[in-house]
């Protein structure tokens, strides 16, 4: 066998299981970017269907409390400007804007604790429980989702995949995290 084959035959290998290797990565961040994609569809799936469900809430509400106009207000105004956010397509100021909804929602909810007559009515109840299961389903797809960033920004950060995502540009994604108004217990007065 010539001695000058041998050098050749373990560059050539050596290129070869490096090639495979980018190729394997690169393909493990497309991979974890489309998961990362999947799980924010996931969460504005489930912000829509409680778009959707807050009107009939709020109506319901409206029925028995109407002198309670301001929360009303707030609660119309926070759900235009979190459909305005989800349209705009910035993460954050999604987060935002939900965090925002999430508060004015609590507030409809704590105004509905002052009519007895209205926690008994059975349209009320249903919403009510419509909206506890969305909270679950968005509180579940939030924690996918977040899991899913954390193995991307992983893999964006940490050696040696980290040459890849550089060389291709992979970026890290934005947690979902509550927002400052999720984090302050709401002031509710009658």
């Amino acid at each position: 066998m010539n001695t000058t084959f041998i050098p050749w035959l373990i560059a050539l290998v050596v290129i070869v299981l490096i090639a495979l290797w980018v190729a394997s990565a690169y393909n493990s961040l497309v991979a974890l970017r489309n998961r990362v994609a999947n799980g924010w569809s996931q969460i504005d799936v489930q912000l829509k269907q409680r778009s959707d469900l807050i009107p009939n809430l709020v109506n319901t509400v409206k029925g028995y409390a109407s002198h309670e106009s301001s929360v009303f207000t707030a609660v119309t105004q926070a759900r235009a400007a979190a459909q305005s956010a989800a349209s705009s397509g910035s993460v954050a100021d999604r987060i935002q804007a939900e965090g925002a909804l999430d508060k004015a929602i609590v507030n409809v909810l704590a105004v509905a604790e002052a009519y007895p007559e209205l926690k008994a009515n059975a349209n009320f109840i249903d919403l009510q429980n419509q909206l506890k299961e969305l909270e679950s389903k968005i509180a579940y797809a939030r924690q996918f989702y977040n899991d899913v960033v954390l193995k991307l920004n992983n893999a964006v950060e940490m050696f040696p995949t980290n040459i890849i995502a550089g060389l291709f540009h992979f970026e890290k994604a934005q947690f979902f995290e509550a927002s400052e108004t999720e984090r302050t217990v709401p002031q509710v007065q009658f």
